[in-house]
């Protein structure tokens, strides 16, 4: 399983960005996928995590109100919908694949190379 992030860029504080995942190999649909973000000075952090079927979601505490992770299945795509970005948002952003619904970044077995995201005036 491969996955490829795309979709950082320069934005605002108070602005939106949507990250993209796109997943290739066999059995994508399976997995659990998380969002994780390494900011500069700050360990990689978990942010948000979807089940295999879209009916588990869970957030780190900081972006639960701001950010909406999504996935669809029939085209192996997973989104990170990001609005009212702050610059402490900033940092390389990470989807992985996992067999277990966790922020910890742990148990992932398949990660992206990453997607920087900078939020600043």
């Amino acid at each position: 399983l491969q996955l490829v992030e795309s979709g950082g860029d320069l934005v605002q504080p108070g602005g939106s960005l949507r990250l993209s995942c796109v997943a290739t190999g066999l059995g994508a649909w399976g997995f659990n996928i998380a969002w994780f973000r390494r900011s500069p000075g700050k360990e990689r952090e978990g942010v948000a995590c979807i089940s295999g079927d879209s009916s588990r979601k869970r957030y780190l505490e900081d972006v639960k109100d701001r950010f909406t992770i999504a996935r669809d299945n029939r085209k192996n795509i997973y989104y990170l919908h990001m609005n009212d970005l702050k610059p402490e948002d900033t940092g390389v952003y990470y989807c992985a694949a996992g067999n277990t619904l966790t922020l910890d970044g742990r148990v992932y077995v398949y990660w992206g190379q990453g997607t920087q995201v900078t939020v600043s005036s």
